[in-house]
């Protein structure tokens, strides 16, 4: 079964939000930690729901620290992971990080854009 999110590997992926704006929710995941493994599973759910009107995308931390690393630099938002941002047109709009990190708090800010 296809994701339904994009995982983001490369630095450079970045540069599509910058460059094409629109609607980002973006989880940094550490695949070694169960409390992430908690929010991943929230995120999928959020991600897979039909007619969403925001791209999800998936950073594995551990395996793709330098995507993350740019993240940080870029919206200056400390890292911390489990970890879900929205972003709107380029600019951070929520964030929370550990417990924090639920379907209805994604959904909810999703709904305030």
């Amino acid at each position: 079964m296809k994701p339904k999110y994009a995982e983001w590997t490369e630095t450079n992926a970045w540069d599509e939000v910058v460059e094409t704006g629109g609607t980002w929710l973006i989880l940094k995941h550490s695949t070694a930690c169960p409390i992430s493994g908690a929010a991943f599973q929230e995120f999928n759910i959020l991600a897979g729901l039909p007619q969403k009107k925001f791209k999800p995308v998936l950073i594995k931390v551990i395996e793709s620290r330098p995507v993350s690393n740019r993240i940080t630099e870029a919206t200056g938002v400390t890292h911390e992971s489990p970890q879900a941002l929205l972003i709107v047109d380029g600019e951070v709009r929520w964030h929370a990080s550990h417990w924090k990190v639920t379907f209805e708090a994604m959904k909810e800010a999703l709904s305030r854009k």
